[in-house]
This record gives structure tokens, C-alpha cells and sequence, in this order.
């Protein structure tokens, strides 16, 4: 795994609602974060969205297992997120595969692009509605 991108994938999946005073090491100030769900600039909103993740969460790990450089400062990191909420699967943990690409300048992330299934992570995951997307899926597959 490239230096850079195997330091942030360590330091990342050691935050924690604790710690989350070192986003400030990983990503800089003008940061644009965006996933299927979210897209947030600067990193002051980013610390917030971070800290109320991490509130609503009994458990949450990411498990980074590949990532591949694509030109200066920019790369893929593959993982899989296991989490668990407590109105969500009935508090069972759930897991999500999906990549994150990064450009960064002088040690810092400033674009974080998310990739993953939103379905698989959330909307699944809600009783009714998940029951719902169950039957979509095999009348569509």
C-alpha cells in the first residue's frame, strides 16, 4: 500500500467519538467530504458530521484491504465498514464494503469522494423499508 495512503487508512480507523480532534490531521481546512448520503465542506462541518456519526453508533470499525495510487495526490482505499446501530438490523452488526478516493496536498486530504451502497447501509436496514427493498430486488433480479 502507498506510504500515504497506508498512514490515513491507520489513522482513520483509529478514530473514535474520543479522538476526533485529529480529523484536523488528516484533512485539511477547505476539505470537501462527500458520500451517497452527505456532502460537506469545510472541516468544521466535517468534525461535526463525524461526531454525530459516532454518537448514534454503539460500535463502528473499518477495515482498509487495498488501495492503489491514480496519479500525484490522488488514490483508492478499499475497506469495509462494520457497524452497529441500535434501531438498525435489530442492533445485529452490519457490513458494508465500499472505496473512498482521496486527493491530498502536503500531507492532508482536501477531497474525499465515498463510494457504497446507501441501500446496504441504511436502507435495509429499516424494518419495513428494508422488507420493501428485499421484494424489489428479487422481483428486479
Amino acid at each position: 500500500m502507498p506510504d500515504f495512503l497506508e498512514c490515513f487508512a491507520r489513522e482513520f480507523a483509529s478514530l473514535d467519538r474520543h479522538n476526533l480532534n485529529r480529523l484536523e490531521q488528516l484533512y485539511s481546512a477547505d476539505i470537501q467530504f462527500c458520500d451517497p448520503l452527505h456532502e460537506i465542506h469545510g472541516l468544521a462541518r466535517l468534525h461535526d458530521y463525524f461526531a454525530q456519526l459516532y454518537a448514534n453508533l454503539s460500535e463502528v470499525r473499518f477495515d482498509f484491504h487495498g488501495a492503489d495510487t491514480c496519479g500525484e495526490g490522488q488514490g483508492y482505499l478499499r475497506w469495509t465498514l462494520n457497524y452497529r446501530h441500535p434501531r438498525l438490523n435489530g442492533g445485529r452488526s452490519i457490513r458494508v464494503q465500499g472505496c473512498s478516493y482521496l486527493h491530498w496536498r502536503e500531507g492532508r486530504v482536501y477531497r474525499h469522494r465515498d463510494y457504497f451502497d446507501a441501500g446496504a447501509l441504511l436502507y435495509e436496514q429499516v424494518p419495513i423499508l428494508g422488507s420493501v427493498i428485499a421484494w424489489l430486488k428479487r422481483r428486479l433480479g
